[in-house]
């Protein structure tokens, strides 16, 4: 069960590895509006979808029925089933089950605009004063309050990271495993002649934070940026570039594979519950210059494959690749390359599956999938009271 299926991105790549563990597995998505470039990944499977794939202008404007996404994921009928996995960020985890059935839900992070990010989301929409803004603060109420109403209807929750196995336990006082994504390292190898310039790519929205690193690179004319991704702050961006920055927009595949491969170091300033790209980069070899809070924190390691910058301002980023330009000599390609390796899908399918395979036994003997994150062979999944904590401000 997962939630959306508009394209190919950072959710659907871990669904891709989970279609993989239980390839007979049959799909259910509230929308699937995959573009047919995008579609391989589903091998040839059928989508099973809700109503709201056949209301008006479902296609382009999916979100707008966000209202509608508590209703509809209770339409889906799972009966026929033993084993439920749902790959959630809105209300997949919000399935119906019953008292036979493991449902097992991958979170990639709770709601977060109706949690963690309401104000951001409201500030940056220009929704803070508006009567759209009054609707869309009882809409997050309503969404959040259904989001806490159900999370006990998963037997098992699993996390995308420490830090979103943290807010788990914050927003559902629930205790989550935790199984890294997903990464695809086979398809990028290791550059070691680079050109002089600094990159990042995501999609250009609010918090992804691509305006702070543009507005950084504008205080140093000498140094060039060079972005790729498209999306909604697209024009803003352009209005506040600068000569140094090279917009590129949605690129294919090759391009952001050779982008990555040979800039000095990849810059990363979002808040993210994981973080693919960080990844990905570093599968090239390349150094991450990252804010140290959230994911990030587990997938760069500070002075190995790259390092923090510790506030989401044009400064700090700027204080950071002054001191990341002072010794970049010391972060080795390779070690960054072999750090990658380790979030690759392989790895991730094992863990996957194990996990998968343990939970089923223990729910079989006595109803307690839970139960498995007592157990010593899984405990290493488990978050600890020291795992990527941010300084107190």
């Amino acid at each position: 069960m997962h939630d959306w299926l508009p394209v190919y991105a950072g959710a659907e790549r871990v669904l891709e590895q989970m279609i993989a563990v239980l390839p007979e597995a049959d799909l259910h998505s509230l929308i699937e509006f995959l573009p047919d470039d995008q579609r391989d990944f589903l091998g040839g499977r059928e989508v099973k979808t809700s109503f709201i794939q056949r209301l008006p202008f479902a296609r382009k404007g999916y979100r707008n029925y966000l209202p509608f996404t508590p209703l509809a994921i209770e339409q889906f009928d799972l009966t026929a089933y033993d084993l439920v996995l749902s790959s959630s960020y809105v209300v997949a985890k919000s399935v119906l089950t019953f008292a036979e059935q493991l449902h097992v839900s991958y979170v990639h992070s709770p709601i977060r605009y109706a949690w963690d990010l309401q104000f951001q989301y409201l500030r940056e929409g220009g929704l803070e004063h508006s009567l759209k803004g009054k609707l869309a603060r009882l809409i997050l109420h309503y969404m959040r309050t259904f989001d806490a109403a159900t999370a006990d209807r998963p037997d098992l929750y699993v996390a995308n990271s420490h830090y979103v196995a943290k807010r788990i336990r914050k927003l559902y006082r629930r205790p989550a495993a935790v199984v890294h994504p997903a990464v695809n390292v086979e398809r990028f190898t290791v550059c070691y002649d680079r050109d002089d310039y600094y990159c990042t790519c995501s999609r250009r929205v609010p918090y992804k934070k691509i305006r702070l690193i543009v507005e950084a690179f504008a205080q140093m004319p000498n140094k060039r940026l060079v972005v790729v991704g498209d999306g909604p702050e697209m024009g803003r961006l352009q209005a506040i570039a600068t000569p140094n920055v090279d917009l590129l927009g949605h690129q294919p595949l090759e391009v952001l594979e050779s982008t990555l491969r040979e800039a000095r170091a990849f810059v990363f300033a979002a808040l993210e519950d994981f973080g693919i790209a960080p990844v990905e980069a570093q599968a090239c070899g390349t150094p991450v210059i990252a804010y140290g809070r959230g994911g990030a924190l587990e997938t760069v390691r500070e002075n190995e494959t790259g390092i923090f910058f510790d506030q989401q301002t044009p400064e700090a980023l700027v204080a950071a690749i002054s001191r990341f330009e002072k010794d970049d000599a010391r972060f080795d390609p390779d070690a960054i390359r072999a750090h990658a390796e380790t979030f690759a899908a392989e790895r991730f399918r094992a863990r996957l599956a194990d996990l998968l395979d343990q939970a089923w036994l223990a729910f079989s003997r006595d109803g307690d999938a839970e139960q498995i994150l007592r157990s010593p062979v899984l405990s290493s999944m488990l978050p600890t009271p020291s795992d990527a904590l941010p300084s107190l401000s």
